[in-house]
């Protein structure tokens, strides 16, 4: 339905000017139940245009979290256009989030063959490239980037360069474009991409995409096995949780507020971190009052010395 004039005009994908991201992509809602969408904003704050891993052993609560960001990005920005791509995962998981979130949910199950995999991942690439060249915010949600990588591991002709763990050097290019179009346009417009990784699968091969991939995004979320055994949700590990560039994403004394919060947090165990941070924010009923009770301790601390 667009103008001919406008396509032929339009300026390729590759030719848009990344920027770092600027805008704030806002998870906290008014469900007051759900802290993660919170502790996100805090500790790894999620910006329009953002490369994002989520790292994660088995069962540590990655799916879920998958559907908390998809659901609070659609409450709080409704103009961000949400894909979740799953790729090679279980047909009841694909019905389950399709029916737990707010968006379009593309999938390819483990009964289907590995090019069938690559084909539907180059097929979101591409929708979601052509929407950001007319301007829009395109959130991506992949499960998982490892799962992807090793389907082109099966799919691309032998290079006869073989890392360890089985995996052929120029398999990981593909996935690594994947993940690296992900950018915040300078003149407007932006694909998010939040993809997981999985680690302490026990295979060797796993291990190499993650290191692969392990520094190129600008965000990155740990989830912790330990916590998740002993049912502390959302598992993360702060301590090795965080957003490059965050205070471009926050108001200065948020932030500042923040670099406070983190400085505390150093000092103890995750475990014990993670549980005094949650305690913390289940009694407040959102972020700004959190902050200002933190602003709060520390000015009185000041006064006492």
């Amino acid at each position: 339905g667009e103008d001919p004039e406008f396509i032929r005009s339009r300026i390729p994908f590759v030719k848009l000017t990344p920027v770092y991201p600027m805008e704030q992509l806002k998870l906290e809602t008014s469900q007051s139940d759900n802290i993660t969408p919170r502790i996100m904003d805090l500790i790894t704050p999620i910006g329009k245009g953002q490369r994002g891993l989520i790292v994660s052993p088995p069962k540590a609560g990655k799916t879920t979290i998958l559907k908390d960001l998809a659901n609070s990005v659609s409450t709080n920005n409704p103009e961000v256009y949400i894909m979740v791509l799953l790729v090679d995962e279980r047909p009841e998981e694909v019905t389950d989030m399709e029916r737990s979130v707010k968006g379009e949910v593309i999938s390819s199950t483990f009964d289907q063959p590995p090019d069938n995999h690559i084909q539907v991942a180059e097929l979101v690439l591409q929708r979601a490239k052509r929407l950001v060249e007319h301007g829009r915010d395109v959130l991506i949600l992949l499960d998982s980037v490892t799962r992807l990588a090793r389907a082109y591991n099966l799919s691309i002709p032998a290079s006869g360069r073989v890392l360890s763990g089985g995996v052929d050097s120029s398999a990981l290019f593909p996935p690594k474009r994947f993940f690296g179009a992900a950018r915040n346009i300078e003149d407007g417009g932006s694909l998010t991409i939040l993809a997981t990784a999985l680690i302490e699968t026990g295979s060797r091969m796993d291990d190499v995409i993650f290191e692969e991939f392990k520094g190129t995004g600008n965000m990155e979320i740990n989830l912790d096995r330990k916590l998740a055994d002993k049912r502390i949700f959302p598992a993360v590990d702060i301590t090795r949780s965080g957003t490059r560039k965050e205070e471009l994403l926050m108001e200065k004394e948020e932030a500042r507020m923040v670099w406070k919060l983190r400085r505390l947090i150093y000092e103890k165990e995750p475990e014990v971190a993670l549980e005094q941070l949650i305690d913390y924010i289940k009694n407040t009923k959102s972020n700004d009052d959190f902050l200002k009770a933190i602003k709060a301790s520390f000015d009185k601390e000041k006064k006492i010395k």
